[in-house]
């Protein structure tokens, strides 16, 4: 059996460690990798204990990935275990690293949900528009229904629109192409008409 004969951290590249078996270098691991398999000089690296360096590894990989994929922007789970699979992370993997990131809260699909709708709502978008918006993200429906329920009503949002724009049919056009119900529209319409 190989026996672990030197761990030396490697200067310059992160946090990763260099690995030697019977005074021959092996591989280098991170060194969460190394800490999470318990790895330490004069270990015989048997097949439970290459199974475990394996398993933490695809782990980090996969960890790693989900970071990358979330440095920028949110993405709903659906998006990031879309990502994850594009990248080969086995579904095991990508099941624990979702639930280890809900679990933190780094990945909140009602956040999410809630952040994306309130601003297209600011910017002028109706209810059938964040819709379909969140939609699209593969935010689950029940979090979709509920976060349109959240909003200002459509008809206010509408009503904003048409009196800031000072009225006449190329708005209300403009409504409808923004995702606002004929209904919303024409209450809206008829409330700026009232008040002027």
């Amino acid at each position: 059996m190989p026996k672990v004969t030197k761990l030396r951290r490697e200067r310059g590249r992160g946090r990763s460690v260099a690995v030697e078996l019977d005074g021959a270098a092996w591989r280098t691991l991170p060194l969460e990798v190394v800490a999470r398999s318990r790895l330490q000089v004069g270990d015989e690296l048997d097949r439970e204990r290459a199974r475990i360096v394996r398993r933490e590894l695809r782990r980090h990989e996969a960890l790693a990935a989900s970071s990358r994929a979330l440095r920028h922007r949110d993405l709903s789970a659906h998006r990031l275990e879309e990502r994850l699979e594009r990248q080969a992370i086995a579904p095991v993997e990508r099941a624990q690293t979702l639930e280890t990131l809900m679990r933190a809260g780094v990945v909140d699909d009602e956040r999410l949900a809630r952040s994306r709708a309130a601003a297209l709502a600011a910017r002028g978008y109706g209810d059938a528009a964040i819709e379909f918006d969140l939609k699209r993200q593969g935010l689950p429906a029940e979090i979709v229904e509920l976060v349109l329920a959240e909003l200002e009503p459509e008809r206010e949002r509408a009503a904003r629109v048409i009196a800031s724009a000072g009225g006449g049919g190329r708005v209300l056009r403009a409504l409808a192409r923004r995702g606002f119900g004929h209904d919303a529209i024409e209450a809206a319409a008829a409330d700026v008409a009232d008040d002027g």
